[in-house]
């Protein structure tokens, strides 16, 4: 049985970077980058106004205030998308908005609020502050200077990134493929939801929650039929699987059952197990494997076993194969507000619910099979074997929602 560390390095030694292709910028949210992203362009990409107001010289504005305020001459205006050409003399403004470009001569823009119509001068502003030299104005390059990188190959794309990358006018980027995963949940006591039960059957739901996580890897889920208990359908099963995904993840028939054939279905089709079994809880019947490039991952067929082994072993997988230079989910440290306690042999990842100020709890039952707790939880929080936590202890959470 391999500890947890062995177990993620050798699935992530095994597994490698998917093709890269081209995708258009609105369908890149989550997408990993497979090339460095540089700017062509400065951004922005010419001096412009950073408020509604006024163009001027700071000069002409320095004992301006609202008991002796200046009156400049208004010259023009400047709408967004426009170009005024006439420089800006000494008494002179000119009316700009924000994102407008800056006129010639002009070094500051009075806001709107500081400013009044003259009555006895319509062609006059009235300036009811001063100004500072370059004040309320955003320079060309400031944010961006062209060539420099935006985003660097193994970056998971967010809608901040998405903003910048439009902003300079690049229209699709380069990223890693998507690898298409397979979604197998084994049993004959498992029925669809929506159909009646007979005595002795349940309703199967994991392979809608691994769909979920699988799209929240980045991954692209294909749920396939339920798997009767026996060999041949399970070769079967698996035999299209792998025709038509990737990567498969099973859940059920990895264990040690009359029933549990998945290893050995597995093994039919010609795949190498890498191993079998990690110290964990939930989730120590776990299989891993390979069919020519291609991986099988067996989960337990208990729900929250599911569940967790899925997020340790195989969304890293799934990460490193869209080419994530980041592949763990993200943590944070909560404080917890309630002692925890592991009093096994196997390191326990116990679901846990993080409220807004970082205050962390038990979410219920910690047993395999109770989903109530899943749903409650919103991370899993580890606690080594034989092992305390008191109450008010800085723990780190792998956050999951």
């Amino acid at each position: 049985m391999l500890e947890l560390a062995e177990a993620q390095q050798r699935i992530l030694s095994a597994v490698g970077p998917m093709p890269t292709e081209a995708t258009c910028l609105g369908e890149a949210f989550g997408r990993i980058v497979s090339e460095n992203i540089f700017s062509p362009i400065d951004l922005p990409s010419f001096d412009n106004s950073a408020v509604d107001g006024y163009a001027v010289l700071s000069s002409n504005l320095a004992v301006a205030q609202a008991a002796n305020p200046v009156a400049l001459q208004l010259i023009g205006k400047i709408p967004a998308g426009e170009i005024f050409q006439t420089p800006v003399a000494s008494g002179k403004c000119v009316r700009i908005f924000t994102g407008s470009p800056l006129p010639p001569g002009a070094d500051s823009v009075a806001m709107q609020e500081d400013t009044a119509p003259a009555p006895e001068k319509p062609d006059h502003i009235l300036f009811l502050d001063s100004t500072r030299p370059w004040e309320n104005i955003r320079f060309r390059g400031e944010d961006v200077k062209a060539g420099a990188t935006l985003a660097t190959r193994g970056t998971r794309l967010g809608a901040g990134h998405l903003s910048l990358i439009g902003a300079i006018g690049i229209e699709t980027v380069g990223v890693g493929r998507q690898p298409v995963v397979g979604i197998l949940a084994t049993g004959s006591e498992l029925r669809p939801a929506g159909h009646a039960l007979a005595p002795g059957e349940i309703y199967e739901s994991n392979r809608v929650a691994l769909a979920a996580l699988t799209r929240r890897a980045g991954a692209v889920p294909r749920v396939f039929p339920l798997v009767a208990d026996s060999l041949s359908e399970t070769t079967s099963a698996l035999r299209r699987a792998f025709s038509e995904c990737d990567v498969v993840v099973t859940t059920g028939g990895v264990s040690v059952g009359e029933l549990d054939f998945v290893k050995t279905a597995f093994q039919e089709l010609g795949g190498k197990l890498d191993f079998w079994k990690v110290s964990i809880k939930p989730g120590k019947p776990f299989v891993f494997g390979k069919l020519g490039e291609k991986f099988l991952f067996g989960l337990p067929g208990n729900p929250v076993s599911a569940f967790v082994t899925f997020i340790l072993l195989v969304a890293p997988a799934l990460a490193k194969m869209q080419g994530a230079s980041e592949v763990a989910w993200p943590r944070h440290t909560g404080i917890l507000s309630q002692s925890l306690e592991n009093p096994g042999e196997r390191r326990h990842f116990v679901r846990v619910l993080v409220d807004a100020n970082g205050n962390v709890r038990s979410a219920g039952t910690q047993a395999s099979h109770i989903l109530s707790a899943l749903a409650a939880a919103n991370g899993l929080v580890e606690i080594a074997p034989k092992t305390a936590l008191e109450r008010g202890t800085t723990v780190s959470v792998l956050r999951f929602d």
